[in-house]
């Protein structure tokens, strides 16, 4: 495993901010770590970076140990922190070169630092100081000291976080793009980002892990089963749908689209397809609705 957190706490006083939470991330896997401001995502983030020390339970990295061999792990990880640590009188290739002496790529600095800057679109403004950049550029700057080592996993805190519409499908295919070749783990409160980007999403609130499992299969367990959603090829005649006696009612939610509400949606659902045929009406499309992922959030982090 790329990444294994086994029974983690964190504890703060009184406060438990992690709660015996454990997972495991695979190579090739993007995965979106999500939850309310405080439910401890960040503090996960460094504890397994080795930035933070754990109070119980274990988690490694590529098979090291985050607290008996950080300069191991801190080898195999890239990390870029909510806060884009950067020093801004720098300049970008004089930075990224200063981030590789750090960690000693010797002869290798050079084709590395070319690459990212390359990679993640940074050459029309390598020659300027970091300070002098746009908020969207100081992410890539940040993108690439996490990747100038050839990491094997990524560890990604919100990093669209105050980023413009473009600057935010920019990042997102260069995250997407990186993520074909190592393991991310990627916090954001932005659920587009989370459907557009990753393969699974992990959710925590109040210190204790809550769901995991791909997007799809969470908003298919979280199906809205007193709903279908039928689109008919034209206008029908609304005193028709009284006739199915599995309807409590319905609404008219776009061009010959309607929303079927009943305590029975596989009853309905037969219903709808003899009662179509008895009156000669064609039906397009026939589904249950279900959640969207903000919907399977906001449920799931409700308390």
């Amino acid at each position: 495993m790329s990444i294994k957190v086994t029974e983690l706490t964190k504890i703060y006083d009184t406060q438990r901010a992690v709660d015996n939470i454990s997972f495991e991330l695979k190579k090739g896997e993007i995965v979106g770590f999500l939850g309310p401001n405080g439910a401890g995502k960040s503090t996960t983030m460094k504890i397994v970076t080795s930035y933070l020390p754990a109070t119980s339970g274990t988690a490694t990295v590529c098979g090291y140990d985050v607290l008996d061999q950080p300069m191991e792990v801190r080898k195999r990880v890239g990390y870029l922190p909510e806060a884009n640590p950067l020093y801004t009188e720098m300049y970008v290739r004089e930075y990224l070169e200063f981030t590789a002496g750090i960690h000693k790529l010797g002869k290798d600095s050079r084709r590395r630092i070319e690459e990212m800057i390359s990679l993640t679109g940074l050459g029309k403004e390598a020659h300027k100081k970091i300070g002098a950049l746009s908020k969207g550029y100081k992410q890539r700057v940040g993108l690439a000291q996490a990747m100038l080592h050839e990491p094997e996993v990524l560890i990604l805190d919100e990093p669209t976080s105050g980023l413009d519409p473009n600057q935010i499908v920019e990042i997102r295919e260069l995250i997407k793009n990186i993520g074909s070749e190592k393991t991310v783990l990627l916090s954001t409160h932005i659920m587009q980002e989370v459907q557009a980007m990753c393969n699974r999403v992990i959710i925590i609130n109040n210190g204790k892990i809550v769901a995991d499992d791909s997007i799809e299969r969470l908003q298919q367990a979280n199906t809205k089963h007193d709903v279908l959603v039928v689109l008919f090829e034209k206008e029908i005649d609304t005193n028709l749908l009284n006739e199915l006696s599995n309807l409590e009612r319905y609404e008219l939610t776009g061009s010959n689209k309607w929303k079927l509400v009943t305590q029975n949606p596989d009853a309905l659902r037969r219903e709808v397809m003899q009662w179509a045929l008895t009156h000669d009406i064609n039906i397009s499309s026939l589904q249950a609705e279900t959640e969207t992922l903000e919907d399977v959030f906001r449920t799931l982090t409700r308390k």
